[in-house]
């Protein structure tokens, strides 16, 4: 059998001026493709940080679970605890909700996300997990089952804990994990203001605290904070077309560097790389040659997706290869493997994906496959 080489991308454009590494005035930092996971700047991305208010963003993945599981839902009033309504009176961000104040679990939400309100991250841990302390449990258990190896959730705040702890490579993790798995309540994060009718009071009406989101850049969150020992942070995420970026730094020194700089490193990314949907799991199709089958060609797909984010640079020497001996022998059931796809840049081998046929192919009978034998004995077509 003969081994087909087909090559399926090849000769991309080189696009744009390309630069080198930003240089962001930040602590640390970190930028990452949403579909590749390629990290493509880092600087110090695993120092430990004081996630402060960037801590919501697990609050609200402990909500999302429960919502997403039917065992709470957005309609569920929780009761507001003197501990919860203390921290409205401290100075901290608020939503501020009093004491025995019966509150939906949508208004607690948007009071976390758009307002950053402490007080309403209490009262949804202790409804949920009728103690903070319970609550942060659950948050160290989402985040070691998502991978994020180097935090430690002490409160479903952030505010001043000297053991609640992570880095920026752990909040782009978490970050990318709720934009995953949740993505109707992840709207919620580009909500620009939240107003409470609060008790006692005329309503409230807060801004969102992310300020890429009033750009109108293709920012649709993530989350800010702020602690005096840390200083400024912001996990935010840029969507262009079907690309997204996320990118997370903390230890700016001034609240418009942690907007300016955010917005220079989002934009460095999308600017000076690419990313390419290489094969989709069981969506993308690739057609190989058949021998003695009932059909002339045979689909195949990948068992996984896989995308690729490559600097604008390199982009002519990128090539995918569909490699195969073939044509493919009939009979043969699906999901075997028939073939393989693999990606170079320039000579380097950096990708082989295995494929799997898409369909059963099913030999033809006898007198077929042996007139066609015949055929290509004497005319050498298959």
């Amino acid at each position: 059998m003969i081994k087909f080489l087909k090559i399926l991308l090849i000769n991309f454009l080189l696009i744009g001026a390309l630069n080198a590494n930003p240089n962001i005035n930040a602590r640390t930092a970190i930028l990452m493709d949403y579909n590749s996971d390629e990290i493509l700047f880092e600087n110090d991305p695993d120092a430990q940080i004081y996630p402060a208010s960037m801590t919501k963003i697990m609050t609200s993945i402990i909500a999302f679970d429960l919502l997403k599981n039917n065992k709470i839902s957005l309609d569920d009033m929780f009761v507001v605890s003197e501990n919860a309504w203390r921290l409205s009176q401290s100075g901290y961000s608020s939503m501020f909700i009093m004491i025995n104040d019966q509150v939906s679990v949508e208004d607690l939400l948007k009071g976390i996300i758009v307002a950053s309100g402490n007080d309403a991250c209490v009262a949804l841990a202790e409804g949920i997990a009728g103690s903070e302390e319970n609550f942060a449990e659950m948050m160290n258990e989402k985040a070691e089952e998502i991978g994020m190896v180097s935090s430690n959730f002490t409160n479903s705040s952030g505010i001043n804990d000297p053991d609640n702890i992570s880095t920026v490579r752990d909040i782009a993790i978490m970050s990318k994990y709720l934009i995953q798995n949740y993505p109707a309540y992840y709207e919620l994060f580009k909500e620009k203001t939240f107003t409470w009718d609060r008790t006692g009071g005329d309503p409230i009406k807060q801004g969102n605290r992310n300020p890429l989101l009033y750009k109108n850049v293709g920012v649709d969150g993530v989350k800010t904070g702020y602690l005096a020992v840390e200083k400024y942070s912001l996990a935010s995420s840029m969507k262009k077309k079907d690309r997204r970026l996320i990118a997370v730094a903390s230890g700016f020194p001034t609240k418009n560097l942690r907007s300016s700089e955010s917005l220079k490193l989002l934009n460095w990314g999308f600017r000076n790389t690419n990313t390419f949907e290489i094969s989709k799991k069981d969506i993308s199709k690739f057609e190989l040659d058949t021998w003695l089958g009932k059909k002339n060609k045979i689909q195949a797909v990948t068992k996984e997706d896989y995308y690729l984010t490559i600097n604008k640079k390199d982009i002519r020497n990128l090539k995918v290869i569909l490699n195969y001996e073939g044509p493919i022998v009939a009979p043969v059931q699906k999901g075997e493997k028939i073939a393989e796809l693999i990606v170079f840049n320039k000579d380097e081998k950096i990708k082989t994906l295995p494929l799997f046929a898409h369909e059963d192919l099913k030999k033809v009978n006898f007198f077929k496959s042996l007139i066609t034998s015949i055929n290509y004995l004497i005319w050498g077509d298959v």
